[in-house]
């Protein structure tokens, strides 16, 4: 089983990074194959419903790539404030809260998945379905919850606060030395 842990990172990356990645590069072809449509006196009138779709899908994925990276928003200052007792509660919390709403948003995802299969709901100019474009909500969610679980074993101390009166890491200390360095005349 160890074996395939080292994988579960690169699987990971591999789809939120690269398939967000490819739905930025999407965005940027089709605005400007719209930009040049409307510059020739040829709008593409489909340009602005796959833009939007390709916009849902990018911030979807980006989503679970933040939390791979441990770039997600967290309230920690009544943490790190609080008992100790909330402080060694700080990573229960965020990972049990974290994968909590990933199961919710997973599992209203697929039922609205299921009511556009139903429906056969289709785009109004891009001749694809919608469950299409709503397949991104359940896909991210088991996405994001992987990249907590990759998180966790790659970066819990990014997770986890750190101690009151404890030394900060030194991959800090080098960025606060870097950013001072950059400040001074």
């Amino acid at each position: 089983m160890s074996s395939r842990l080292p994988n579960l990172g690169t699987a990971v990356r591999i789809v939120a990074d690269v398939a967000a990645g490819l739905a930025c590069a999407g965005i940027l072809v089709v605005v400007l194959m719209q930009v040049a449509g409307r510059l020739l006196g040829h709008p593409l009138p489909w340009t602005e419903e796959a833009v939007r779709f390709l916009f849902i899908w990018m911030v979807f994925l980006g989503l679970a790539a933040g939390f791979r990276t441990v770039e997600s928003a967290r309230v920690v200052v009544f943490l790190a404030y609080g008992r100790r007792v909330f402080q060694h509660l700080a990573v229960p919390i965020y990972v049990g809260s974290s994968v909590l709403f990933f199961v919710l948003m997973g599992w209203t995802g697929m039922t609205l998945v299921c009511q556009q299969i139903m429906m056969r709901e289709t785009a109004a100019t891009v001749p694809i379905p919608m469950w299409m474009i709503g397949l991104i909500m359940p896909v991210s969610s088991v996405v994001a919850i992987l990249a907590i679980v990759d998180s966790l074993r790659t970066r819990y101390d990014l997770i986890a606060l750190p101690e009151p009166g404890l030394p900060q890491s030194s991959e800090a200390m080098s960025t606060h030395a870097d950013l001072s360095a950059e400040i001074r005349p």
